[in-house]
């Protein structure tokens, strides 16, 4: 080969060239859907976290479904580190501890291992796809929390209320519940899920106007109240104190014994617990005057990796 031909071999191999991309879990974002199922597992033995990781991660929507199945696979924070340390954010914690709040309230602690939430067009595909999971996922893990949960009235939870008036747009949602590129656990978010059962006779009693005050809200249009009192639900959640988060609440449950599913996601766990603190009580001794008429049953802290940090485990 004549010596003019010869190109000079480059030291710099791709990867060091192009910076990696991280891409979020497109469950996160999945709004629309009408069914959802929430499972959580615990770990059969915390020796086997790495095989445990690689069949979780290797869930997959089988082909012969007639409707789309969204994931959003979960971990605990306190589990992800140990799987993937450098994939792990910083200070982020499970539900590890009960909030004692004002006037003896409680909200409890439920941390488990990790989460499969499905959501999807029809329940009968949920249903079956959740079946697999479970069935997959057998040896490894048993089933420790199972929630179904589906839309009321369009976008209301079961108050009568439109949930999520302040939520972000899907085009702003990203930077609120995602880790930014060049952090560890880019792309990924920290997620909030507690299950509250509605006290449903006491509710119905008060009047409307005494509900809007609670709630800050108008119920038909959900319109803020210029004068809401400091104990309303939107004065103690403010996200302008607290920071914004990306909720995805559903109803959940039978006619006797219903209730709200929250899902909040964040890009900042603080942000979360904060809110929490504050329903409580705990952050300038006014408790949310809506946790008079619910009841915290669980509540988990997971943290929802990025598609890449998921591939590389199986």
């Amino acid at each position: 080969m004549p010596r003019w031909l010869k190109l000079p071999r480059l030291c710099t191999s791709v990867p060091d060239i192009i910076p990696r991309m991280y891409t979020p879990q497109a469950g996160i974002f999945a709004l629309g859907t009408s069914s959802h199922a929430y499972l959580e597992f615990d770990i059969l033995d915390a020796k086997n976290f790495k095989e445990f990781a690689s069949a979780i991660s290797a869930i997959r929507e089988p082909r012969t479904t007639t409707g789309g199945v969204n994931f959003v696979i979960g971990f605990r924070p306190e589990l992800w580190r140990e799987i993937a340390p450098d994939e792990a954010p910083a200070g982020v914690e499970g539900f590890n501890k009960e909030i004692q709040g004002a006037d003896g309230f409680t909200m409890p602690a439920t941390q488990h291992d990790a989460l499969v939430w499905l959501s999807g067009s029809a329940y009968d595909v949920i249903f079956d796809m959740a079946r697999s999971v479970i069935h997959d996922l057998a040896g490894q893990a048993t089933l420790a929390e199972e929630t179904s949960s589906w839309p009321y009235r369009h976008d209301r939870d079961l108050t009568g209320f439109i949930d999520g008036s302040e939520n972000p747009t899907l085009l702003d949602a990203p930077t609120v519940a995602l880790l930014p590129e060049g952090v560890p656990g880019a792309a990924g978010s920290i997620l909030l899920l507690q299950k509250w059962k509605h006290k449903t006779a006491e509710w119905e009693a008060v009047p409307i106007d005494q509900q809007e005050r609670i709630m800050g809200r108008s119920k038909r249009d959900s319109i803020e109240l210029e004068n809401k009192p400091a104990d309303s639900h939107v004065a103690r959640t403010d996200q302008d104190e607290f920071g914004n988060i990306f909720r995805r609440n559903m109803p959940y449950g039978s006619v006797g014994d219903h209730g709200t599913v929250f899902v909040g996601f964040s890009a900042d766990q603080k942000r979360l617990s904060r809110m929490l603190d504050s329903m409580a009580g705990l952050v300038n001794g006014t408790r949310d005057a809506l946790t008079r008429f619910t009841q915290p049953l669980t509540g988990s802290y997971y943290f929802v990796p990025s598609v890449e940090s998921l591939r590389v485990l199986r």
